[in-house]
């Protein structure tokens, strides 16, 4: 029978919480994507015998089946009107399952689980204090804040629910590498703060095994005056006999249980992959032991890992740095289709030759597969004096494939780049094919600024900063312009150091842009793409997104094809320039259809007009 307060208990004696419950819900044979938090409405009686399983093998701290049971994650199965009734059911059931016998705690999960860079205080103050509510109405003995991977996040819901309760709240943040959070605290920076904000216990929970935990706190210090927590997943989740399996053992997870201990832990559960059978295993372990004095180390991990990142210099000046002096004049094109490469890099060389200040290639545009571009950049900056410009889509990679790409593109000196979202692929040559889409183009452009800052994605400090120029993508070619231009100002705020534009074909609409830019206070280069045709024409206007052809262009193009047509395409280019020049300083070339030699032609066109005005001043 539990006669003292949680918090009394724990000061004296070591205590044993339960296991985990959504991965032994799928252990069962509940489809992995249902709510478990919903089953405690449609199938109370499972989530109670659960409870009373753990309770059997030993646990005497019961969480409750509330992890994702906020708003913002109910709002996925529709159940966002439920919330209350979901979380106080849960507690009673959890009451229902071990009585006075065990201490019932409310379990409060992260909102965000790092998927959100700049997300809403106020909102998610107010999900917080919703779910605490509704369990403290239903008398939880405690609360455990668990799973949060960024140290801001578990500090705004605990700053949040503090003020409502006397009831211990345990805080737990979840490490996506041992010794920080995602947002790049140590754990002794966030175990401090996280006892200034009111905290009864602090501790880790999820994604690692109990190895990985332990030597995570003994370089860690923990203030004096917090009870120190710990449920470890059952190891790492890996591919065993063709099903995905957490690999520690119950005997091997109990054994590591008095390692625990000997860190000063005084409440030990388990987390994602542990059963009843683990949880018996801690309880063998464990009985009949009092709990072990924490020793702090002498020196904590920040201090041994102190000292600025390496910064490389940069030999060349980027189209940013030549923008500002001087006519700057970036030039697309694009990486084959096919595997040979001669005809390519002989057209790239051309356009160096002809004046281009970079060469861009597109990341697979239109959604149809090309040459990697890193490689091709890669080639082009070895081979030839080209200055590779690469776009990266935030469709085709996750974050690590994201993060893994860029450190490709740091390590070959490629540092110049395009974030665009990317065209759907079922619009492409592999319809069948995943988008990705982890993060839109804002949040990639934060990202790859805090790698400039020597951090990767996850929040772990690296040895070197990145030094990435990074472009945004800008259309300028729909009826609101001044809203398009506030959705530039956001890329903008989130770290473009310059924007290159959709091509324009209209001298009027050149005039406009300038004019609606001039604010942004970054360079803009303005987007030019000669037409190669009438039926070229006709596409662009009628089925491209984001291009518009005015109706005297199209007279102008109107029947004709082959080389004529592309000789007018260069003519009408032509004169786009001689306006766009007026008002621009940055110019992006579009090579359409490989024809390279029509952006070649652009390209010295341009130069002889900056040599005759330059004549002419002197």
């Amino acid at each position: 029978m539990v006669k003292t307060g949680l918090k009394e208990t724990l000061a004296e004696s070591l205590l044993i919480g339960d296991g985990a419950m959504s991965t032994y819900l799928y252990q069962q044979g509940i489809p992995v994507g249902v709510s478990a938090e919903e089953l405690s409405l449609s199938r109370p009686e499972w989530i109670e015998d659960i409870h009373r399983q753990y309770y059997r093998a030993g646990a005497r701290l019961i969480e409750t089946n509330t992890f994702g049971a906020n708003r913002e994650r109910l709002s996925r199965y529709g159940l966002e009107g439920k919330v209350t009734r979901i979380n106080r059911e849960s507690v009673a059931l959890a009451r229902r399952a071990v009585g006075n016998k065990a201490y019932v705690t409310g379990a409060i999960g992260s909102i965000n689980a790092g998927r959100v860079p700049n997300y809403s205080k106020t909102e998610y103050r107010g999900m917080y204090e919703e779910q605490a509510t509704a369990q403290l109405y239903a008398e939880v003995d405690g609360m455990v804040l668990e799973t949060f991977q960024d140290l801001e996040e578990v500090l705004l819901a605990l700053e949040t629910i503090r003020p409502l309760t006397r009831v211990p709240i345990f805080a737990h943040v979840s490490m996506i590498e041992v010794g920080r959070t995602r947002d790049g605290y140590t754990l002794t920076e966030a175990f401090q703060a996280l006892k200034e904000k009111g905290a009864d216990g602090v501790g880790l929970n999820c994604r690692l095994g109990p190895l990985e935990l332990q030597r995570a706190l003994e370089k860690t210090v923990v203030p004096e005056g917090v009870i120190l927590s710990v449920f470890p997943n059952a190891g790492r989740l890996g591919m065993n006999n063709g099903e995905f399996r957490y690999k520690s053992t119950p005997e091997y997870f109990g054994e590591r249980a008095l390692s625990l201990r000997e860190q000063g832990v005084r409440l030990i559960g388990g987390c994602c992959g542990t059963t009843p059978e683990h949880i018996r295993a801690v309880a063998r372990q464990l009985e009949g032991l009092s709990p072990f004095p924490r020793n702090n180390p002498e020196q904590p991990l920040a201090d041994s890992e102190k000292g600025r990142p390496r910064v490389e210099v940069r030999t060349r000046p980027t189209v940013v740095e030549k923008v500002k002096r001087s006519q700057t004049v970036i030039v697309e094109f694009d990486s084959p289709k096919e595997l040979e490469i001669s005809d390519y890099l002989h057209g790239a060389e051309q356009l160096n030759r002809a004046g281009a200040d970079a060469v861009t290639l597109a990341d697979n545009s239109m959604a149809t597969t090309r040459m990697s571009n890193m490689a091709l950049g890669s080639i082009l900056k070895n081979r030839t004096q080209a200055e590779p410009l690469i776009h990266i889509t935030c469709r085709d990679r996750n974050l690590i494939g994201q993060q893994s790409h860029l450190m490709g593109l740091h390590a070959l000196g490629i540092d110049q780049i395009l974030v665009v979202t990317g065209d759907p692929t079922r619009i492409g040559d592999l319809p069948g094919s995943s988008s990705i889409y982890d993060v839109n183009s804002f949040d990639l452009i934060r990202m790859v600024k805090q790698l400039n800052e020597g951090i990767s994605f996850s929040g772990r400090p690296m040895k070197q900063k990145a030094r990435f120029v990074v472009g945004a993508a800008f259309n300028p070619n729909v009826s609101r312009l001044d809203s398009a231009v506030r959705r530039l100002e956001k890329k903008v705020e989130a770290g473009a150091d310059f924007i290159m534009t959709q091509p324009v074909y209209d001298p009027e609409a050149i005039r406009r842009i300038a004019e609606a830019v001039q604010p942004v206070g970054i360079p803009v280069f303005l987007g030019i793409m000669p037409l190669t045709g009438h039926r070229n024409a006709l596409f662009l206007h009628n089925e491209l997104p984001g291009v518009k052809i005015p109706g005297s262009v199209m007279k102008r193009m109107e029947g004709l094809k082959g080389p004529k047509a592309r000789e007018v395409g260069v003519s009408l280019a032509k004169e786009l320039l001689d306006e766009a020049v007026r008002h621009f300083n940055g110019i992006y070339l579009i090579t359409p259809f490989s024809y390279w030699e029509m952006t070649a032609e652009l390209v010295r066109y341009l130069r002889q007009k900056e040599k005759h005005l330059q004549a002419a001043i002197h």
